[in-house]
This record gives C-alpha cells, sequence and structure tokens, in this order.
C-alpha cells in the first residue's frame, strides 16, 4: 500500500532510521534479535505466572512467584516496545494494510486487558490459594486465557511478511 506523499506515516517510513533497517539486513536482524528477546523475557515470566494460575507448582506461593517475575515482564516490555517501533517505522505502508499486524495488535491489546482484569478482579484473593491449595476457576481461566493470547500473538508475530 502506498501512502500519501507528505503524509505523516509516509515521513516516518522515509526517515533516517526507517532507511537504515530497510537497507541494511544487519542492522534490521539485530533489531528483530533484540525484539525477541524482549519476546522471550515477557512471554517466560508471563508462563511461568499462568502456570502456576493453572495449578501447576502449586507448592510455591502465587503471591511470591507473580513479585519476582513482574521485574522480567517488565523488562521485556521496555525492550519489546521500542524494538517493535523501530521495526514497524521500517514498513509502516506494509503493516497498516496487514489484517495480520492488525490482529497481533488487537491480541496484545487483549492480553493486557486480561492481565488488568486478572489483577483487578482475582488477585486480591490470592491470599486464600496462595501455596497447596487449588486456584479458583478465575485463576485458571486467566492464566489459560493469557497463554492462548500470547501465543497467538507470537504466532502472528512470525507469520508477517517482512520484506527483504
Amino acid at each position: 500500500m502506498a501512502l500519501p506523499a507528505g503524509s505523516a506515516l509516509a515521513s516516518i517510513e522515509a526517515s533516517p532510521l526507517a532507511v537504515a533497517l530497510r537497507d541494511s539486513h544487519w542492522i534490521h536482524a539485530s533489531v528483530a534479535t533484540i525484539h525477541l528477546v524482549g519476546v522471550a523475557l515477557l512471554f517466560g515470566s508471563i508462563a511461568v505466572l499462568d502456570l502456576r494460575l493453572l495449578g501447576i507448582g502449586r507448592s510455591l506461593s502465587a503471591r511470591r512467584l507473580s513479585a519476582h517475575v513482574l521485574p522480567w515482564t517488565l523488562l521485556g516490555f521496555v525492550i519489546i516496545v521500542p524494538s517493535g517501533l523501530a521495526l514497524f517505522v521500517a514498513h509502516v505502508s506494509d503493516y497498516i494494510a496487514s489484517t495480520l499486524f492488525v490482529l497481533k495488535m488487537s491480541l496484545v491489546f487483549a492480553a493486557g486487558c486480561n492481565a488488568a482484569l486478572f489483577y483487578a478482579a482475582v488477585a486480591g484473593g490470592m491470599d486464600g490459594w496462595d501455596r497447596d491449595a487449588p486456584p479458583p476457576w478465575g485463576a485458571r481461566a486467566a492464566g489459560a486465557i493469557s497463554i492462548a493470547l500470547w501465543l497467538a500473538t507470537i504466532a502472528c508475530g512470525r507469520f508477517l511478511v517482512q520484506p527483504a
């Protein structure tokens, strides 16, 4: 899809960063690798907690595990956002026209809403099932939905075609 000349998006796609990412395989591959490291940190830390919410490892304190993985989740997010934006600016016209990209961003939004709902509605009662007791259905549902959303997000990212 061609962007209208002089539009903000066309200017972004013509920026020196975007041109460098498109013109240099090494720069693009380096930024994509950094993005992937962020994804691994984010999803890995979330998946550990989600598995606990599903009832795996009930001998571990859910509250302490949550507090332990949160900094890793935030670090992954801090890595993903700028690297993802950099990859986006290199191919703005391709991504904004891509249903798969819109789906990926929608899945990220849904995963964030799922996490917010968990912390607003379920996590407050964590003391009642912190260790050994089975998590309530709300915690199990939040964990299962989270894993599904993040795996779908990762799949969408892998299937996005990035022009050479």
